[in-house]
């Protein structure tokens, strides 16, 4: 028995002396004791408040065997489907079956259920019927707490507390809620009177005992008009907010969702103390013989530094998840990690991450947002930066030279979102200066996303001047600095509001910089994004105003050729797009064109005929790429 971690069998529960655990811990997602792992982060949150926690891990979901396995637990589950939504886990923006899952042994698929909250909740009611109360957590259950468009099923699906059956859902961020409700459980409350804690949800029979609240549409009537599915979302993105957000309800027929409001994030004392547990920081040996767990290796050298995002991009689920107001680690907390990871068996010197959702957001958008809350009706970035937003990245720098600092420690990497536009409004050079000189390696990557001015709208992202302009600072920096350093742009094909007129802007502006992505991400409809709202209705729901949707197959392909446009295979696609949008000017023989009138010749003929620049540079190969 492995005795720093929790125990995942019988005999590791019986070798503490345990008659039975006071939770079980369900989760699809192998288990790794490490603080980017919520089921790792919320254990060891509990364990320290005195409870004794079991991980059932990817149990065997096609019978309720398995789910006895460490018999009735003395207060009940808690279940997530793991880290990342289990229908995303499992097949790509097209549809098809994924092969790999890096949350699971040898990073093979197959450990996890689709819909894995409902399937593991239901043979737990199997197994011990209503006796036993579930909490169900994790982004699937957070991002899927309404009645919600389904991209694989294509269609509207209840709450997935309707459909799983469990007691309560806590959504957001869920350390402090879930010692609340755990420690009420404890008490000898019964689950259904846990009905108060904000950044909950449950379902009620009782209407005269929801406190005062605000209506959404029914499950009935999004299911039936998609102007209803518009006005339910844009009511539910505009209250979560923990401080001025008002409690929802939603009826699924003679039931009630109820939604309570956000919990409110934790407090940088209280981040710290989350991220002083004791973790192991690796996969649980039982892994060993299988090739381990892949998605630690990313993370195992990587500081998590912030949570919460107030940039809204409207592809992402942070608003409704993590949600708008920025906290941050101390300095002391983050350096004691770093000294830690230098002890960690495998440290090479590089630590290869410090942020979170955006590594340069360390603090809330503006003081106001912490005593009244975000606004309602205004974004912090988009489409121009508030008067009242705060841009600092003092303090932000001092963390990242005390790190620099520290005995051990060659590099430091940033390799999470960095906000450029955020960078833009930060009149000083040091930040920058500092980035390039110590804190990239060889090439940042940023996401601009687009370059057409209404799908930039669409996105809640910033017009194409900003990102041009950091360009611009980026390179002059760098040739001060004497450093060969390039940016590596992440670019979405067929977003809501994209047409194949703007898809040819993008991919004029690939041509103007040389740059060609190796891969396109399509637009990927997951639970609980605006951009998934727009997709399902064709209608932005905070304005109401109709979109453009690329739902055809052969206008997304013809969008995801265009960013490629000077691969042989997508030639004919790119010609025709551009003969039938009125843009012979950019058909031709020569470097000004983007395709020639004729197929490609060979592939080797087509590389001298057509050769593609890297910022003026041939870009780096790859193949000796520094840590």
């Amino acid at each position: 028995m492995a005795v720093d971690f929790l125990p995942i069998t019988l005999e590791d529960m019986r070798a503490r002396n345990w008659d039975r655990p006071d939770f079980v811990f369900v989760t699809g997602d192998a288990y790794v004791d490490h603080p980017s792992f919520a089921h790792a982060i919320l254990s060891r949150v509990l364990e320290k408040e005195g409870f004794r926690i079991a991980i059932l891990s990817q149990p065997a979901w096609r019978t309720a065997e398995d789910f006895t396995r460490f018999g009735r637990p003395r207060y009940g589950f808690l279940v997530s489907a793991g880290n990342i939504d289990s229908m995303v886990c499992h097949y790509t923006a097209a549809k098809k079956r994924r092969h790999d899952d890096y949350y699971s042994p040898g990073g093979k698929a197959g450990f996890r259920p689709d819909r894995a909250t409902i399937v593991y909740c239901n043979r737990i009611r199997e197994a011990y019927g209503r006796d036993v109360p579930i909490l169900i957590g994790g982004l699937e259950a957070s991002l899927r707490r309404f009645a919600h468009y389904d991209y694989w099923d294509n269609a509207v699906r209840s709450s997935i507390l309707a459909d799983s059956g469990a007691d309560l859902l806590l959504y957001g961020m869920g350390e402090r809620v879930i010692t609340r409700v755990c420690n009420r459980l404890r008490d000898g409350e019964p689950i259904d009177r846990i009905t108060d804690e904000p950044g909950t949800c449950y379902l009620t029979s009782r209407l005269e005992s929801i406190p005062q609240h605000l209506l959404l549409p029914s499950l009935e009537a999004v299911k039936a008009d998609k102007k209803a599915y518009a006005q339910a979302f844009a009511l539910q993105y505009r209250e979560q907010d923990p401080i001025r957000g008002r409690r929802l309800v939603q009826m699924h027929g003679p039931r009630a969702l109820v939604q309570n409001p956000p919990a409110m994030p934790l407090s940088r004392e209280e981040l710290d103390a989350v991220y002083d547990l004791p973790y192991v920081r690796d996969y649980h040996p039982v892994y060993r013989p299988a090739g381990g767990i892949p998605a630690i290796e990313e993370v195992k050298f990587s500081i998590t530094s912030t949570r919460g995002c107030f940039g809204e991009c409207a592809f992402c689920a942070l608003t409704f998840h993590q949600g708008r107001i920025v906290t941050s680690r101390s300095h002391r907390s983050i350096l004691r990690e770093a000294e830690l990871l230098t002890r960690l068996p495998g440290f090479k010197g590089y630590i290869h991450d410090v942020g979170g959702p955006t590594a340069n957001f360390r603090r809330a958008a503006c003081d106001r947002q912490l005593k009244e809350g975000a606004c309602r009706n205004r974004s912090c970035l988009s489409p121009t930066p508030c008067r009242n937003l705060v841009v600092d990245h003092k303090e932000f720098l001092s963390l990242l030279r005390k790190l620099r600092a520290v005995p051990g420690v060659k590099k430091v990497f940033i390799r999470s979102g960095l906000r450029y536009d955020y960078i833009m409004l930060d009149r000083d050079d040091a930040f920058l200066t500092e980035l390039c000189r110590y804190h990239v390696s060889g090439q940042l990557k940023v996401a601009p996303e687009h370059m057409a001015p209404q799908v930039l709208q669409a996105m809640n992202k910033p017009g194409n001047g900003s990102y041009r302009a950091f360009v611009e600072r980026f390179t002059r920096i760098n040739q001060k600095l004497g450093l060969k350093q390039y940016i590596v742009p992440y670019f979405m094909s067929s977003h809501p509001g994209c047409r194949v007129e703007d898809a040819i802007t993008l991919a004029e502006y690939l041509h103007e910089i040389g740059h060609i992505p190796e891969q396109v991400q399509d637009f990927y409809p997951t639970p609980g994004t605006l951009s998934t709202c727009m997709f399902y209705t064709g209608i932005h729901p905070l304005t109401m105003e109709p979109l453009h949707i690329p739902r055809d197959p052969e206008e997304k392909a013809t969008q995801r050729a265009l960013l490629q446009y000077n691969r042989p295979a997508n030639h004919a696609r790119v010609l025709a797009a551009l003969r039938r949008y009125g843009r012979e000017d950019l058909i031709g023989f020569g470097k000004r064109y983007l395709v020639p009138p004729r197929p490609y010749g060979a592939a080797k003929s087509q590389e001298r005929s057509h050769p593609v620049s890297w910022m003026g540079k041939r870009p780096p190969t790859g193949k000796k790429r520094r840590s």
